[in-house]
């Protein structure tokens, strides 16, 4: 009598955390640390940015943050941000997680929420809509917003603006807005987190948040 073959546990899904909110509040440089952090602590993790982290993104992403002749149109914009989206997360965000793997994204869909959504005057049900059909419904396991007043912000953002950086004031107060309305409405974990305060402080609440995930577990 001979034993039938049993094919080998599916690998744990990995954890899907992205960090968000208003320019200037050391999201990127954040990002950088906290996968840092996570692989010392042996978590194998993919790092991305968004829009970008694939050829195809990357030259959206310049045709989207260059200060340049041509005009694009807000809706355009969205469109444009949701195509890079849709490229990452077929090309590196679902591979990664299927395979064990967590995922560091600076930047998700929240950003168009909130960008051209609330700030921008897009209604956010369309922006909601095409960005669950560009994402196929993959939202991150939490989501950090390090968040900073305009004029703290402008005041950190030293080298050249990219295009959207350089709107207005009154814009980027709306952008924060939108960032502190989503707490009590966006679909999926997402924790403030006062980027106000010295880097390493910083650093230390989103390890800290990380922590209490990756403890929790990834949701199925």
């Amino acid at each position: 009598m001979t034993t039938p073959a049993t094919s080998p546990p599916p690998s744990k899904r990995g954890l899907f955390i992205a960090l968000d909110g208003p320019d200037g509040g050391g999201k990127t440089t954040q990002a950088a640390r906290l996968v840092e952090w996570l692989r010392g602590r042996g978590r194998d993790v993919v790092a991305c940015r968004d829009p970008g982290g694939t050829p195809l993104g990357d030259r959206l992403r310049f045709l989207l943050l260059e200060r340049s002749a041509w005009s694009i149109g807000l809706r355009a914009e969205m469109l444009l941000y949701m195509a890079s989206r849709a490229q990452l997360v077929d090309e590196v965000v679902r591979p990664a997680l299927a395979a064990g793997r967590d995922v560091v994204s600076d930047r998700y869909l929240l950003a168009n929420v909130v960008y051209q959504g609330h700030a921008g005057g897009l209604p956010l049900e369309e922006v909601w809509g095409v960005g669950r059909a560009a994402t196929g419904e993959l939202m991150p396991d939490l989501t950090l917003v390090i968040d900073v007043p305009p004029e703290v912000a402008s005041a950190r953002v030293a080298r050249p603006r990219d295009r959207i950086e350089d709107r207005p004031l009154e814009y980027r107060r709306r952008v924060r807005e939108g960032f502190l309305l989503a707490l009590e409405t966006y679909p999926s974990p997402i924790v403030l987190i006062d980027g106000s305060v010295d880097r390493d402080t910083v650093a230390a609440q989103l390890q800290n948040e990380v922590q209490r995930a990756l403890g929790i577990g990834p949701r199925p």
